[in-house]
């Protein structure tokens, strides 16, 4: 099995990809039937959705989202990506888009102050803080990316196991989309 090593680490939902030399209906019947615990698995059509029971999850625990595609007769391919609950991943995308509005509507007012000659250092305070909670969101989110490793990693060899011997090849990368 060929693994990629990802030099990307900014990525905060890791994306990866596994050739099967399965059918796809036979690679979606692996994940039916009796889930050993802490997992919960949910099927819609052909995605997989692989998450923590309510025990073992916290507010970082991570959730594995499967889309599995037939390729030709006899071979299928799985696109996975591993990410927050995405009720708080909402959550973050909502906060993100709120400081960049407050950034425009700051930004618009500093530069009508300059151009009436007003004083515009409070909107250029304002924006600075606004950069500083960007990063410090972003920090946020890194943190709790790595405190949801370990499930993460649980997480993918549950998936492994349930796929078993199927696996031809593997290709991971980081994407910061969606």
């Amino acid at each position: 099995m060929n693994v990629k090593i990802v030099p990307n680490e900014i990525a905060l939902r890791p994306r990866f990809q596994l050739e099967l030399g399965q059918p796809k209906e036979d690679a979606l019947e692996a994940f039916e039937g009796p889930v050993p615990p802490p997992f919960v698995v949910n099927r819609s059509d052909d995605h997989v959705f692989i998450k923590f029971n309510r025990i073992t999850n916290h507010f970082w625990s991570p959730q594995l989202h499967l889309e599995i595609n037939e390729l030709e007769e006899g071979y299928s391919r799985v696109y996975g990506l591993y990410g927050p609950n995405p009720t708080l991943w909402t959550f973050f995308i909502f906060l993100h888009f709120g400081l960049a509005t407050l950034f425009v509507i700051f930004g618009v007012w500093a530069y009508s102050s300059a151009a009436l000659d007003h004083s515009y250092f409070p909107q250029l305070v304002a924006m600075g803080l606004l950069v500083v909670l960007w990063f410090a969101f972003y920090a946020f989110g890194r943190a709790g990316k790595r405190k949801g490793k370990p499930q993460m990693l649980l997480l993918h060899q549950f998936m492994m196991e349930a796929l078993g011997a199927s696996v031809i090849s593997a290709d991971s990368r980081s994407a910061e989309a969606g």
